[in-house]
């Protein structure tokens, strides 16, 4: 029974304290961040290979759920004599919730752990051992710029994602089931707030984005220089990001959108 209780009291030990290292980690790379004024091509690179390299995945996802939402939406909304509010409808679910949700767990599954798994390999092979024998601060080097290609992308894929999924539900809405082409529109227009909806999406995918990258690049940097542990490291971005991630949503739609 002692040992147990002494097992689990070391568990949420070393949980807070690599919850601790993290934080400085996080202090230490925004202090740094500066320095990419002298790697801009490096941060081009990293912004084509976590962004650019992520369109095709997040623009057929929007597409899909935009499609799935609508035809899930009409049914419902049809009962209530309510199937022209199938445009705002759909549009508020991908800019408030969805677009920064579902953009910001595929974006640590698919580039998330890529990071983390080039780092690892990085520290595996010595190349960040390297570095520092030349004087050269692997987190400049490395870090900093997949961490701001991270928070740059983010947004800008989410945006890509609702867009994609209202698009689709458009494609479904008034292409299948009948919707009145102007009311769609119109009514989304009248309904969907630039400040309080757009824009509070937009804060969101931000933030998620923060949390996704420095989680990806903490374990990358931090992964036992080994194979199976780069693997775990890897495993556990993908984890930490999806706790992470449903976690701050739950917190900031309750400040953005609630009552308190």
């Amino acid at each position: 029974m002692l040992d147990s209780l002494q097992r689990l009291g070391q568990a949420g030990l070393d949980r807070f304290q690599r919850l601790g290292q993290s934080v400085l980690f996080l202090i230490t790379v925004v202090a740094r961040m500066m320095a990419i004024v002298r790697y801009p091509s490096l941060l081009i690179q990293e912004l084509y290979s976590v962004g650019v390299l992520s369109l095709a995945l997040i623009s057929i996802s929007g597409l899909t759920v935009g499609m799935v939402l609508a035809l899930q939406m009409y049914t419902t909304l049809v009962n209530f004599g309510a199937e022209q509010m199938l445009g705002p409808v759909v549009a508020l679910s991908l800019v408030r919730e969805l677009g920064p949700v579902l953009t910001a767990l595929l974006f640590s599954g698919r580039a998330g752990s890529a990071l983390t798994a080039e780092i690892g390999l990085m520290k595996t092979t010595d190349q960040l051992s390297v570095m520092e024998m030349m004087a050269v601060d692997p987190i400049r080097r490395v870090v900093v710029p997949r961490f701001l290609a991270g928070i740059i992308s983010m947004p800008l894929l989410a945006t890509i994602f609702s867009a994609a999924g209202i698009m689709g539900s458009y494609l479904v809405g008034v292409g299948m089931l009948g919707v009145d082409d102007g009311a769609f529109w119109s009514l989304m227009r009248d309904k969907v707030s630039l400040s309080e909806d757009v824009l509070n999406g937009l804060y969101k995918s931000i933030l998620f984005g923060v949390a996704a990258v420095w989680i990806a690049v903490y374990e990358g940097y931090q992964a036992v220089p080994t194979t199976e542990g780069v693997s775990r490291a890897t495993t556990r971005t993908v984890v930490h990001s999806a706790f992470a991630v449903l976690g701050l949503d739950f917190v900031l739609t309750a400040i953005m959108f609630g009552d308190y």
